[in-house]
């Protein structure tokens, strides 16, 4: 129990006072990957790790492109829609924001080696080159409550302490300091402005950005029965965080203070480089029945970072007195390291009749890494060999096929990144589809919904409360193809 409440304390500590610093938090944003691309893909959950001829799979198992026969175009637009959830002592809130935004848009090269001739050997090499989504951030969250033990100004107040005004972090406690919200009672020693207990608290956290992987990617069939395939990843995001934090004395009873917010900025922007490697084997193929064997290895995504940040500050007390101050830009570069993946997967083929499949991946997260020659990150790689662990994502799909219509449906579930008893973490997502195939063309629909659960703590103080977060999403695609 004293270990458990060391790791809660340590996840509430990433989250305050060093909001806007390269934390554990952004190892594991970053490290966090989703199905995402075209719309047959994702209705099936991703479980195309041994099926192939899908464009997604450039990203998962390359394999899959040397089950490709002919050159293909596809392009995917899509409707995103998120809602969360969020309870805070009793009291619940919700918010929504939709995104538009394209999951895929790829082109594949395939190349008879046999011209055509019935050979054994080398049949396909194909070639393929587009981009797929991974992640989307687009996301609104607004947590509200009463809090009757504690203020986020008692953190600051304690991290002031020892040191003179001018020493202050710029970007929390100098903040405070200069909208008196804390005060010095000695050259060195703080004292708070605002009541420990009994405001409302409420803060609004907007996300808008994505992860997405341009790649590269070169795959080969051999005698109809061994795939092997390889991709040159380049993923590249952008994080934007934007939150309000507010204390209010909404109910008018606490001695000479009326409110604060606290405003706070974050841009981050990535790019970087991974390989993966994979292959599909055929160990059955008689008479109706195919079953094919993939396996893939997704080796670490090495990431140059940027971040830029700022805060602004603002106090209200009930003699009139108005202060607000800001802070620099705050701006950083660093290198992040994500975990590398392995993926197993098995399909069946009943004749022309449909396909059912089934991924596991495995991915341990305390495998993630904070780099830069100006901070070696020493407590925030500790936090990230704390508080993660390995996870098991299954996916699993089903398709059943009806001349030119096809009809599809899958589930898949993301195990907790986090180790026993610190969060919950775990996602789930409930997908269908249909696709409609003629000799060159098709057109495929999807829909996605997902739901996660996690606590969210607002800052780290004693008898702190995290709020419980659920967060659900829904994804409407159509992917649009022409084979030639």
């Amino acid at each position: 129990m004293k270990k458990l409440r060391i790791i809660i304390v340590c996840i509430a500590a990433s989250i305050s006072l060093v909001a806007n610093a390269q934390t554990d938090v952004d190892a594991l944003r970053y490290s966090l990957i989703n199905f995402g691309g075209t719309a047959r893909y994702s209705s099936m959950g991703g479980a195309f790790g041994a099926i192939g001829a899908d464009f997604s799979t450039i990203s998962t198992n390359p394999a899959g492109l040397g089950v490709y026969r002919k050159n293909e175009f596809t392009f995917t637009p899509d409707i995103y829609a998120s809602k969360t959830t969020s309870t805070y002592n009793g009291n619940t809130a919700e918010d929504s924001k939709y995104n538009f935004n394209f999951s895929n848009i790829g082109m594949v090269f395939a190349s008879d080696f046999n011209k055509g001739k019935d050979q054994q050997g080398w049949k396909f090499v194909n070639f393929a080159f587009g981009l797929n989504r991974n992640t989307n951030f687009n996301n609104r969250m607004i947590i509200e409550g009463s809090n009757n033990n504690s203020s986020l100004m008692d953190v600051y107040k304690s991290a002031a302490q020892g040191l003179v005004p001018d020493n202050l972090d710029a970007f929390s406690t100098q903040l405070a300091f200069n909208t008196w919200l804390i005060d010095t009672n000695g050259a060195t020693s703080y004292f708070s402005n605002v009541p420990s207990g009994g405001e409302l608290q409420r803060k609004s956290i907007e996300t808008r950005g994505a992860m997405q992987e341009m790649t590269f990617a070169i795959g080969a069939n051999y005698n109809n029965k061994l795939y092997i395939g390889g991709t040159f990843g380049f993923p590249y995001l952008k994080y934007v965080e934007e939150s309000t934090y507010k204390e209010i004395d909404d109910k008018d009873t606490l001695p000479n203070f009326k409110s604060y917010t606290l405003n706070e900025a974050l841009t981050t922007t990535g790019s970087g480089f991974n390989f993966k490697f994979g292959l599909i084997y055929v160990p059955i193929d008689v008479e109706m029945i195919k079953v094919k064997i993939g396996a893939a290895v997704h080796t670490p995504t090495f990431f140059a970072m940027h971040d830029e940040w700022s805060n602004e500050m603002k106090s209200a007390f009930d003699n009139g007195d108005n202060y607000s101050d800001k802070s620099p830009q705050g701006t950083f570069d660093y290198k992040l390291t994500t975990p590398m993946r392995t993926i197993g997967s098995i399909a069946i083929q009943i004749g022309q009749y449909g396909t059912i499949s089934a991924d596991y991946e495995f991915v341990d997260y305390s495998e993630a890494r904070l780099r830069s020659k100006m901070d070696n990150f020493f407590d925030a790689n500790e936090l990230i060999l704390t508080k993660y662990t390995t996870s098991n994502n299954i996916r699993m799909g089903a398709e059943a096929a009806l001349g030119h219509f096809s009809l599809r449906g899958g589930y898949a579930m993301y195990g907790s990144p986090y180790k026993s008893g610190i969060n919950d973490g775990k996602s789930t997502a409930i997908t269908g589809g249909l696709g409609i195939i003629d000799k060159n063309y098709f057109i495929d629909f999807a829909y996605v919904y997902s739901k996660a659960n996690e606590s969210y703590y607002l800052y780290n103080a004693d008898n702190m409360n995290p709020a419980s977060i659920e967060k659900t999403s829904q994804s409407f695609l159509i992917t649009l193809g022409v084979k030639f």
